[in-house]
């Protein structure tokens, strides 16, 4: 059978083959899911990190630098969401998703966004300018959202992985396309459902502030230059 006709039938048992899903528990793994139309369906909250001007870090700076600059930002980030119960579920080049499930998965994960501020703000920006004359600094931007989700397992033997399905994962991506002036960004529907002490600070002072996503229908999102201390 030549790739073609290999290709045209998977796609067809693929199309053709019911779906088996249960409720999840936890945050799956790839071992969990078989390959064919197999899935769980969870309630979760979906976190992306993102560096922001990667490709100019790239183009400008000696790869060495560079790959500095990801290996500090993101090992910072996975500490910080794993403190935070959150489960990483993929590293893509310079950015980092992770999933929360819980009662409070919505304020961990909005407070591991205001974590990962601190730490780019209060210890790898002034560890930079420690080590190299350089005005370079760390620009990045967090995107949180919450909803269900369709876990699947995708790919061919020997090289898969696990897709996330559902609202959340695509808008926290799409959130950290948004200005890095605030790194920060969370829907509305993780916001109302934040504690209070993630909402206003004990000065009374608003951490969020409330803005229209023209481009995603009008949808209402927060963003914030505050941090939370380590």
């Amino acid at each position: 059978m030549g790739l073609a006709e290999d290709l045209a039938s998977e796609v067809a048992v693929i199309f053709s083959n019911s779906w088996t899903t249960r409720e999840g528990q936890k945050v799956p793994e790839s071992e969990d899911l078989k390959l064919g139309n197999d899935a769980v369906t969870l309630q979760g909250t979906v976190l992306y990190a993102d560096l922001d001007g990667s490709t100019n870090l790239v183009d400008e700076y000696k790869p060495q630098f560079a790959a500095e600059i990801y290996k500090t930002y993101l090992h910072c980030a996975a500490k910080i969401i794993r403190s935070e119960g959150g489960v990483i579920t993929a590293y893509d080049g310079d950015r980092i998703m992770a999933v929360y499930i819980g009662d409070s998965k919505n304020t961990s994960a909005a407070r591991t966004a205001l974590k990962i501020n601190y730490a780019v703000t209060k210890i790898i920006n002034p560890a930079i300018g420690k080590q190299y004359k350089t005005e370079y600094r760390i620009k990045q931007i967090v995107g949180v959202d919450t909803s269900s989700l369709f876990v699947a397992r995708t790919g061919i033997r020997g090289a898969n992985d696990l897709v996330w399905v559902g609202r959340a994962a695509n808008h926290a991506a799409k959130l950290t396309g948004l200005s890095s002036d605030y790194p920060s960004w969370i829907t509305g529907e993780v916001y109302d459902l934040l504690h209070e002490s993630l909402k206003t600070s004990k000065d009374g002072r608003a951490m969020w502030e409330e803005r229209v996503w023209t481009s995603m229908g009008k949808a209402r999102i927060y963003r914030s230059t505050w941090w939370w201390s380590i």
